[in-house]
């Protein structure tokens, strides 16, 4: 089974020995989760769900149980396995196995207690609990997560898919970047890149990428400023849509519409640590986004408990769709 599956794309054998040393048995992780009981369902998306187990040792896990019928699953899986097992980095999630038995797909990570960040942030109830101390800890530790991923890393790797869902607080409300199922690694000196295939949730796609398919590391770089609004305002970045005539919070603020202008994480891990930093004032926003240009030409299917949706089909004529909905095509890499 492991073989099979690695053996799509030209995997390297070393690869395939690093993930094959992450493999934990199926009876150990029924035994953790107490057999994927619904009382230990920490919630579901597109791909399937995730449960809060306990190994033997004592070691608290959360372990994402893929969909058996999704086609797509596979190719996500192989994808998450093969970039996070190079990864390490305080805020990464941390991969600790990997199950494929009887038909079962199974990633088993760290347990992050205070789980998403948009469980708390866009709670009414449970956002007083993020004051602006741990909003700027939050959002330092995005940035330099995802300078890791775009420059210290083994290799270079585009999130391209970093939203607030997808940010996991630990116990002390540290973040940790989560799901590299849609993830493109880059090799070399490449720094950017075409696609014909445009995958990430819309509202935070740069727009070069969502309209043209031009990925690179400033793509990500955008979606971090899309999440700091969101931080700093409370706000999602559709949060406007229930009227015809409102606009949506990118609209209200000011973005990079060329990649060129938008910095590097470097230096905006820079900027935030630093009280000596001047910054040049932006240009005007790259693009705002209204309901009625939204909802025509998509189709979505049903929602899950953190909003998104597990089936959708995307016209190219559309810029923009709903923030949690997420495009999980996936493509050769």
């Amino acid at each position: 089974m492991m073989l099979a599956l690695f053996s799509i794309d030209g995997t390297h054998g070393e690869e395939i020995e690093n993930v094959e040393s992450l493999l934990l048995d199926l009876s150990t992780l029924r035994v953790a989760t107490e057999d994927f009981a619904e009382v230990n369902k920490l919630g579901e998306g597109g791909f399937g769900a995730v449960y809060k187990g306990m190994l033997p040792d004592g070691q608290e896990i959360a372990v994402k149980r893929l969909s058996r019928h999704s086609g797509q699953g596979v190719g996500e899986l192989k994808n998450e396995l093969i970039l996070v097992a190079k990864l390490q980095h305080k805020n990464l999630v941390r991969l600790l196995g990997v199950c494929l038995e009887a038909q079962e797909k199974l990633l088993v990570y760290e347990f992050v207690p205070n789980r998403s960040l948009d469980t708390i942030l866009f709670d009414d109830d449970r956002r007083h609990e993020l004051d602006w101390g741990k909003r700027y800890k939050i959002i330092n530790g995005v940035a330099r997560g995802l300078l890791y991923l775009h420059k210290d890393s083994q290799v270079k790797i585009i999130h391209r898919d970093l939203k607030a869902s997808n940010i996991l607080l630990d116990a002390d409300m540290s973040p940790k970047i989560s799901d590299f199922g849609l993830a493109r690694l880059f090799g070399g000196d490449q720094t950017q890149g075409i696609t014909s295939r445009v995958v990430g949730t819309f509202g935070y796609m740069a727009p070069e990428y969502a309209m043209l398919g031009h990925i690179s590391i400033k793509s990500d770089v955008f979606s971090f400023g899309v999440l700091v609004l969101e931080i700093l305002t409370g706000r999602r970045n559709s949060g406007y849509f229930d009227s015809e005539q409102a606009q949506d919070l990118l609209s209200f603020e000011y973005f990079q519409k060329d990649p060129v202008d938008r910095p590097s994480m470097s230096t905006v891990v820079v900027m935030l640590s630093s009280e000596t930093v001047s910054l040049e004032a932006p240009v005007r926003p790259a693009f705002c986004v209204r309901k009625s240009s939204i909802m025509s030409g998509i189709s979505t299917g049903s929602s899950n408990t953190n909003g998104g949706v597990r089936n959708q089909n995307l016209s190219r004529s559309v810029p923009m769709s709903p923030n949690e909905v997420s495009i999980t095509e996936l493509e050769p890499r």
